[in-house]
């Protein structure tokens, strides 16, 4: 059987819960399609979460990789085109922050997305679950830990499903950060990731 490594966020920011660390849970070990899946958390730390990311590349030898962030404001389920080569925003969870920085000095400007985007889309949109492609990554850890597995999977020549969606806030965080932030259900988030599993 072939195997997806699943990756999601800790809490950061004024996001004192993030819905991908239950995603992530949630299927680590299941069977989805033809995958395995193997869940990995990374820490919210411009250093440590693409090597995190990294080893565990090494270390599963995956045959697919997603990575899923919170993108807190956000309506639905958004796979990203393109990750770029920068690193800038606000400070991450020990309060390191970047301006204006390279990801890989000897990398190219962007990657685009190894996934498949517009089916996944389409599939989510089929079964009542709003989604829609997003044109940028930002330029915090999301885009960091999303542009490192496709500069790692470049310089290795390797050809494989890899990619980052962002979902939207979960009811509990919604609740718990007291904002007015459109939110899903913890079901209908692990049900959308699902579905975009089984698009690969």
């Amino acid at each position: 059987m072939k195997k997806l490594l699943l990756t999601g966020f800790e809490p950061f920011l004024q996001f004192p819960i993030n819905p991908t660390e239950h995603i992530v849970q949630k299927l680590d070990r299941a069977i989805i399609g033809e995958y395995e899946i193997r869940g990995v958390l990374l820490p919210v730390d411009f250093e440590k979460s693409p090597q995190r990311l990294l080893e565990a590349i090494e270390k599963e030898q995956p045959d697919a990789i997603l990575s899923l962030g919170l993108a807190g404001g956000r309506n639905c389920i958004t796979p990203e085109r393109v990750a770029i080569n920068c690193k800038d925003g606000e400070p991450d969870n020990n309060g390191v922050k970047y301006e204006d920085a390279l990801i890989a000095a000897d990398g190219p400007a962007a990657y685009f997305s190894k996934l498949p985007i517009r089916s996944i889309v389409n599939t989510l949109r089929e079964n009542q679950l709003p989604a829609q492609i997003s044109n940028t990554a930002g330029t915090y850890l999301c885009n960091n830990v999303m542009y490192t597995g496709l500069h790692y999977l470049a310089t290795k020549g390797l050809d494989i499903p890899s990619g980052f969606i962002h979902v939207p806030a979960s009811h509990p965080l919604a609740v718990e950060s007291k904002r007015s932030i459109p939110s899903w259900s913890n079901e209908d988030l692990v049900r959308g990731i699902c579905l975009a599993i089984e698009c690969l």
